[in-house]
């Protein structure tokens, strides 16, 4: 059973991040475009679950898929798209995960500029930042063995911020 902990933002995220950057890119090789830190770990001075998120941005999924039990060597669990379409999703650490890592094509911009849009606008917008992490640390406190509870107790603010992010980002100059 995963346990929801909300810790005051550390900056050895940024560290952890680059090394599982470099385990990707290495798995990844030619493949990757790119390799993103996203989620809460990636805005300095935000309060999160200390689960490091990753997006690779990819040439081919299927060459994704060929290299899959190179990753579960490392430690992942490769888990396909898991319930989004034209994404490849690895989670590591089991129920007190550490690493999560969602792959998208180059081509499917709209997932790619939602997630970007939405680290970069908590990047600039510190009362926005401050409200989330208020709102993840009293959920994590109701909710500390239940994950879906706390999921959707964010939902909503979730939605309305990913409204806000998009209009202050500009996909077409990504």
């Amino acid at each position: 059973m995963q346990h929801v902990t909300v810790t005051e933002y550390d900056p050895r995220w940024e560290k952890l991040f680059e090394e599982e950057k470099r385990l990707i890119a290495s798995i990844l090789g030619d493949n990757a475009a790119e390799i993103y830190h996203i989620g809460s770990t990636a805005v300095d001075g935000l309060a999160a679950k200390p689960i490091i998120d990753v997006m690779p941005v990819v040439y081919s999924l299927s060459a994704v898929d060929e290299v899959k039990g190179a990753f579960e060597q490392t430690g992942y669990e490769y888990l396909g798209e898991f319930g989004i379409k034209g994404r490849r999703y690895m989670r590591k650490g089991g129920d007190e995960r550490t690493h999560q890592v969602h792959v998208f094509h180059v081509s499917d911009r709209q997932n790619v500029c939602r997630h970007l849009a939405v680290r970069d606008y908590l990047r600039t917008h510190p009362d926005e930042a401050s409200a989330y992490a208020q709102l993840k640390k009293r959920l994590a406190a109701q909710f500390p063995y239940d994950i879906q509870s706390y999921c959707d107790g964010k939902a909503q603010f979730v939605t309305e911020l990913e409204r806000k992010a998009l209009q202050y980002y500009d996909c077409e100059k990504r």
